[in-house]
């Protein structure tokens, strides 16, 4: 039987990793912005293009649950559909943060619900990896995206004054993001990873930054320097193996590279305005000076192979 036709049948999930690296780039400008005291038009401006195309996005990737709702667990068993689907979901924590300064009622709403979505992934998750074989319940960065990215929540919970629940949601995943980072080094010393899957080791700089960034908003300087120490020590791990981490060559999987260095530089940037240091400011501005240079040229990359109709056939995107 020939295969159904018709728009966005095979939408892959691996368009959201670089559209996420694109909101946290828009995101730490305006932190890096508002650190240095400039005027916040070149942010908003990005940040409202990113909008414009995560929407689209989303909605190509809906028109597949829309007219098969068990799509999405399939998308689920595979790891570009798994990282691809969670960083759907936290574009939708981002996109609240994006809103908080124009509108708090409208952020609030959505950051609750991208909670729920998240949790429903989240159970998703748990139960495609039960039913399915053994080998596939490795443990991998990706699980960070989906356990730890609750995290994500408190960037607009913070600001729009519910900073006892954001420090709830600090408190259970760091925990959750200690076991990953611990689990994952034993892996590494044990086993190489394949050269494909190499990229996906970036992602373990994004809990600590993003730990980081909201220990910031909530006054915990101290745990803030912790956390963005340690995120330091990744991120030069991840510097001191690029050659080997990209050995591969370009794929989609490259997507993990961008919003943790743009979660990074957000943290240093953030922590060097509430602290008042300039050199861990000036440490965050050289950092998103990087990220401005990697995360669209990933971003544009990545999209452009879903323009072509490459995507979907490269990560085994589930059609409908």
């Amino acid at each position: 039987m020939a295969p159904a036709t018709g728009l966005w049948r095979q939408t892959p999930p691996a368009i959201f990793p670089p559209i996420m690296g694109l909101f946290g780039l828009g995101l730490a400008w305006r932190q890096g912005l508002a650190a240095f005291g400039l005027p916040q038009g070149l942010a908003e401006a990005l940040l409202g293009a990113v909008t414009l195309l995560f929407l689209f996005a989303l909605v190509a990737w809906l028109a597949k649950p829309l007219r098969r709702v068990s799509v999405v667990a399939e998308e689920l068993r595979i790891l570009p559909g798994r990282a691809g689907l969670a960083a759907g979901s936290l574009c939708l924590m981002l996109l609240a943060a994006v809103l908080v300064p124009y509108a708090p009622g409208a952020a609030r709403g959505l950051g609750f619900l991208a909670l729920a979505v998240h949790a429903g992934l989240a159970v998703l998750l748990v139960r495609v990896l039960l039913a399915g074989p053994e080998e596939g319940r490795v443990v991998t960065p990706v699980f960070h995206l989906t356990f730890v990215g609750f995290i994500l929540w408190p960037l607009s919970a913070v600001p729009l004054g519910m900073e006892g629940a954001a420090r709830a949601v600090l408190w259970a995943t760091m925990p959750v993001a200690g076991a990953i980072w611990a689990i994952s080094l034993w892996q590494i010393i044990t086993r190489i990873p394949p050269a494909p899957l190499r990229p996906l080791l970036a992602i373990h700089l994004a809990p600590a930054s993003l730990f980081s960034i909201v220990a910031t908003a909530l006054g915990m300087t101290g745990l803030a320097e912790f956390w963005a120490f340690a995120g330091g020590a990744i991120l030069l791990a991840l510097v001191a193996t690029g050659g080997w981490l990209t050995a591969s060559g370009f794929s989609a999987l490259w997507g993990a590279l961008t919003f943790p260095l743009a979660a990074y530089a957000t943290a240093l940037l953030a922590l060097g305005r509430a602290s008042g240091d300039q050199t861990v400011a000036l440490g965050g501005a050289l950092v998103l000076m990087a990220a401005t240079l990697i995360v669209p040229a990933i971003a544009v990359q990545v999209l452009r192979l879903w323009a072509r109709g490459t995507l979907a056939q490269a990560t085994n995107a589930a059609r409908v």
